[in-house]
């Protein structure tokens, strides 16, 4: 797909993931090319004199412009609804570039207290020595969110469904507050991915991803993106990841293209297994609860109905008798994997509490809802009947 085609209206979200932002070199390739150079070679000193300028555009240096990354950033804005793209070494580093790009020593951020471990600590053991402060607020708690707005705050934080209790945030309402108060909302979109939700659309002004979980989709590569508004994210994160240059790789890049161009079925099908988990779990007498944006019992399932087109292949239960319950089913089971990482083929099961909140304080893992108790897991792309059966031998 051209250039012009790329960002033309009507072509369908399965399109997109596979034709977007691709440029065919001269050698006429069907495939994305990888493009492994440092740097590039100018015609003539003029030449190069316009692109660092600015006047001409195109490559320079591959820490802030390279071909094939410049392809999946495309292709990523063209499936959230984005004008822009900036890809990053990780997902943690693309929230730190989307605060460190748009925010000055003196300025707040109001968050839900619902995140991953590490955006937690981010905020509190490190933005905070610059001088940027967070107030952590209850996702689902508009009231809460309002009042912890001061005149300093520039920006909202919030990640829906949330890590790992998938709780659901209302972007919209969300998004109206922020901008009442002239603040930025910023939407961790990594459960969902935009074959199932699309934060912009809903009112948000930035979208953050892991591309390490959903969009690469096989556990490969590490990466992150921020999406945005061609003056939001191109201007205060494209010209951060410049200066500071926390890139995503090449080769990265273009894994997480040949992921994007399954995302759409692979989500469907990790929509449909966690589903059928997520009831049998809940008929479970081991199981004290369960957490699924997808169950009737779920606190913002008709919230999760409207603003999301699948609910996601994350399931987070809480068994009977706390740690060493949760840990003796996690060691019984044999298909899933024990690692932290989700969003695989492969489906992953891990203790969120000795995790990915480890090394939050007994009082931030408490005020955040999670247990000792608790197992979270990412539900993958196996047959599910073995997975239930992997699990009812744990039980």
């Amino acid at each position: 797909m051209s250039e012009k085609q790329t960002g033309t209206p009507g072509f369908g979200f399965a399109t997109l993931a596979v034709r977007a932002g691709q440029h065919r070199t001269a050698e006429a390739e069907h495939a994305e090319p990888i493009f492994p150079t440092s740097s590039y070679v100018f015609e003539n000193a003029a030449a190069a004199a316009a692109r660092f300028s600015g006047a001409e555009p195109g490559n320079i240096y591959s820490r802030f412009t390279n071909p094939t990354v410049r392809t999946f950033e495309e292709r990523l804005a063209a499936l959230e609804g984005g004008e822009c793209c900036v890809a990053t070494a990780s997902g943690m580093s693309a929230i730190y570039a989307c605060c460190a790009g748009l925010l000055k020593s003196g300025d707040h951020i109001v968050s839900s207290r619902s995140i991953f471990g590490s955006t937690t600590l981010l905020f509190t053991n490190y933005l905070e020595k610059f001088g940027i402060q967070t107030s952590f607020v209850a996702l689902d708690d508009l009231a809460a969110w309002e009042q912890a707005i001061r005149p300093e705050t520039r920006l909202l934080f919030v990640e829906t469904p949330s890590n790992p209790l998938t709780e659901v945030g209302d972007i919209a309402a969300l998004a109206k507050l922020a901008h009442a108060q002239d603040s930025l909302l910023v939407v961790d979109n990594c459960f969902c991915t935009p074959a199932l939700q699309r934060p912009l659309a809903l009112g948000a002004d930035v979208v953050i991803h892991s591309a390490t979980k959903y969009l690469d989709g096989q556990g490969r590569c590490v990466g992150g993106a921020v999406v945005g508004s061609k003056d939001v994210v191109g201007q205060g994160v494209y010209g951060f990841l410049r200066t500071c240059g926390p890139t995503m790789s090449p080769f990265n890049a273009w894994v997480f293209l040949k992921g994007l161009e399954t995302l759409e079925i692979r989500m469907q099908a990790h929509c449909a297994s966690a589903q059928k988990l997520a009831e049998w779990l809940q008929e479970q007498p081991q199981i004290k609860a369960v957490y699924y944006p997808g169950l009737p019992s779920h606190p913002q399932h008709q919230l999760a109905s409207l603003q999301q087109s699948g609910f996601g292949g994350i399931i987070a239960f809480e068994v009977a008798g706390g740690q060493p319950a949760a840990w003796k089913l996690i060691d019984a089971t044999r298909i899933c994997s024990i690692t932290a990482n989700l969003g695989d083929t492969k489906t992953t099961i891990t203790h969120p509490a000795t995790t990915t909140h480890g090394r939050l304080t007994p009082e931030q893992r408490s005020e955040a809802g999670i247990s000792d108790g608790l197992v979270r897991i990412a539900v993958g792309l196996e047959t599910i009947d073995d997975l239930i059966a992997d699990l009812a031998g744990g039980l």
